[in-house]
């Protein structure tokens, strides 16, 4: 046979697959009217691996018997997740209550007033006093404990990438992600007199402001110390003696009365930083459009590969996926994913019902307005 010929004989054998895949959820959908009238879940566990066992004992080629295993396990996936559409189908939606940004009674952040963190809490809050603390831990702790009715910390930055920590505090305290902003960060080297820059013995500021200064950093042979906040490294300079300087904002060296030394000394000129404010109780707005996890997955072949292929069959795009240590001497990890769809929206309805009953650690983290 020929290229073509041969060609032509797949495409046959693709519309024969096709056609029995359809008659297969046809099926399944008379599975999935019979759990639902039975108050059964759409998980089976024994029967999953019954299927998989039997077709690799159809194989007949050991080379293929993986290949196998891995189409019938996302038909069954598949399958799974239009059974879960069925059975929610009809059911009322989630009720929560919406935010209140402009009732809020408290609010806090992490430092002090000039920090990054108050910048993003007045984009949210208005021209209003906020609580500080020394720790993002402490912000979580407040915000959990009903200290506070809402909390704002950075979770991301476009240049330096992750704040590791407030992933780590999202998967320990029972809080929830209700509003996204992005404010741009102005990174400037701040003293408490004028000092070249020779002159200064160490720079102080938080983690991710040295690493998105690094370039300038290197360059000028300035030590660095890492401090828990920009603006809190900047107090830390002023109330010091020695030719010491800090990374912080314009704003946070004006408003301290600070000399500044260099400005816009980030990597990149644009440089932005993506904060979250989180609350106690799940809040839901309107115009929510992303809904973020936290998840582990099983250790053994596939099971990445698995969780992906809910959300592109649910025509869900994964806007972040974060992983984090899960810190039990283990090397296994937790996963943070946003993804793009609301609350009410019945295909989200049905993965989050389908990683609930099929993942041992799976929680719902929050739902937001993209930015």
């Amino acid at each position: 046979m020929d290229l073509k010929q041969l060609r032509d004989g797949i495409d046959d054998i693709d519309s024969s697959i096709l056609s029995l895949f359809m008659k297969r959820m046809e099926l399944c959908k008379g599975v999935a009217d019979y759990k639902k009238e039975h108050d059964m879940p759409v998980f089976q566990g024994g029967r999953e691996q019954q299927v998989i066992d039997r077709i690799k004992e159809l194989t007949g080629n050991k080379d293929l018997e993986k290949g196998t295993a891995a189409l019938f396990t996302t038909i069954m996936d598949i399958s799974k997740i239009l059974q879960n559409r069925t059975i929610l189908a009809g059911a009322p939606d989630y009720e929560f209550s919406a935010p209140d940004f402009a009732g809020a009674r408290t609010v806090g952040c992490q430092g002090t007033s000039g920090a990054n963190s108050e910048v993003a809490a007045r984009s949210v809050f208005g021209d209003r006093s906020f609580t500080f603390y020394p720790s993002f831990e402490d912000v979580f702790r407040a915000v959990s404990d009903g200290e506070i009715d809402y909390g704002v910390l950075p979770v991301q930055n476009s240049t330096a990438g992750s704040v590791s920590s407030t992933y780590d505090l999202m998967a320990k305290y029972p809080v929830y992600i209700v509003k996204e902003v992005i404010i741009e960060i102005n990174h400037c080297l701040a003293a408490k007199k004028d000092m070249p820059l020779s002159q200064i013995k160490k720079v102080y500021s938080h983690p991710q402001a040295l690493a998105q200064c690094e370039t300038f950093l290197r360059k000028n042979g300035l030590r660095t110390s890492e401090y828990a906040n920009t603006a809190t490294a900047a107090e830390k300079v002023m109330e010091s003696d020695e030719d010491i300087a800090a990374i912080c904002s314009v704003q946070c060296a004006e408003q301290m009365g600070m000399t500044i030394l260099a400005r816009d000394i980030a990597d990149v000129s644009v440089n932005r930083t993506q904060f979250i404010v989180i609350s106690k109780n799940m809040q839901v707005a309107e115009d929510s459009d992303s809904v973020s996890v936290m998840l582990a997955i099983p250790h053994t072949e596939g099971s990445l590969y698995r969780l992906l292929t809910k959300f592109y069959v649910n025509d869900m795009n994964l806007i972040r996926i974060e992983s984090r240590p899960i810190r039990d001497g283990s090397f296994n990890v937790l996963f943070f994913l946003d993804f793009s769809g609301k609350l009410t929206d019945p295909n989200v309805k049905a993965v989050l019902r389908d990683l609930e009953e099929n993942l041992e650690t799976f929680r719902c983290i929050g739902t937001f307005k993209s930015e």
